[in-house]
């Protein structure tokens, strides 16, 4: 009897995921390398009225039983949570270890478990040790580590790390940085701290060098802005608003045909 609150239930909360996106998208419009997040939504399975219910209905009402249920559905759900993996705009900055990814390439950290993570935030810095490490203190993988007395820092496009030492103007090669990319990234499983591990849908991360085909070029000097578009969210967020509104109206009209089914039984 009370089958309308239950789907208007499932639909509320459908939409109480997707406003949790929509804000989670928002707090991290700044986040150097973030990419925004949009639900999928399916509908739940729909029943079908009983022979007896049907044959009720008929006897009460005079009618045939028909040879064909009506089936009603019973809601929605939140069915995945797809990452758009667009490119964010690149802002310059004046840090000469802040690189940007213009491709499908990702950054590889090596975890504090020996497992190897996936970033698009390129603000590095070199730790205590002179190791290239990421914003958390992640090691790039392969490792790279700046000389002592490093006085200036080249990136290439390729990802090949150029310093002079002691303000040399000659310059030294300490290694090149390597990239993965994926066959499926809306795959990736997001670890936060812009962190990402490989899944079975997302497949084996194809490991190789900037500039190499399918993996995107470094710049240096610059960082990959996140991708989100606070104007899209803002009118995604007010259209949930609606849905919400429109699914509590129904919710209060069916409250009311309930109260006014009582009083003609009363």
């Amino acid at each position: 009897m009370f089958q309308p609150l239950y789907v208007a239930a499932t639909g509320l909360n459908a939409f109480e995921d997707e406003l949790l996106n929509i804000t989670n998208n928002v707090s991290n419009s700044k986040t150097v390398g973030f990419k925004k997040s949009d639900s999928q939504m399916e509908s739940l399975p729909y029943v079908q009225r009983s022979f007896k219910d049907e044959l009720a209905w008929a006897m009460q009402a005079d009618k045939s039983v028909p040879s064909v249920f009506p089936e009603f559905g019973t809601g929605v759900k939140v069915a995945a949570t797809l990452k758009d993996f667009s490119q964010g705009t690149l802002e310059n900055t004046s840090n000469p270890l802040d690189i940007a990814v213009q491709g499908a390439g990702f950054l590889q950290v090596k975890m504090p478990d020996g497992s190897i993570g996936y970033t698009r935030a390129g603000n590095l810095h070199a730790d205590n040790d002179g190791n290239l490490v990421d914003s958390n203190g992640h090691l790039v993988d392969p490792a790279v580590i700046l000389p002592s007395g490093t006085t200036g820092v080249v990136i290439q496009q390729n990802g090949t790390m150029l310093v002079s030492i002691n303000n040399s103007t000659s310059l030294a090669s300490i290694g090149q940085i390597t990239l993965s990319r994926f066959s499926n990234p809306e795959g990736l499983r997001s670890m936060g701290q812009n962190l990402y591990s490989a899944t079975d849908s997302s497949g084996d991360p194809i490991v190789g060098y900037p500039l190499d085909p399918g993996f995107g070029a470094i710049t240096q000097y610059a960082l990959e802005s996140s991708n989100v578009d606070v104007i899209s969210e803002m009118m995604r967020m007010v259209m949930v608003q609606r849905v919400f509104d429109t699914i509590t109206k129904a919710v209060s009209t069916y409250e009311g045909m309930l109260t006014a089914l009582e009083r003609m039984k009363a």
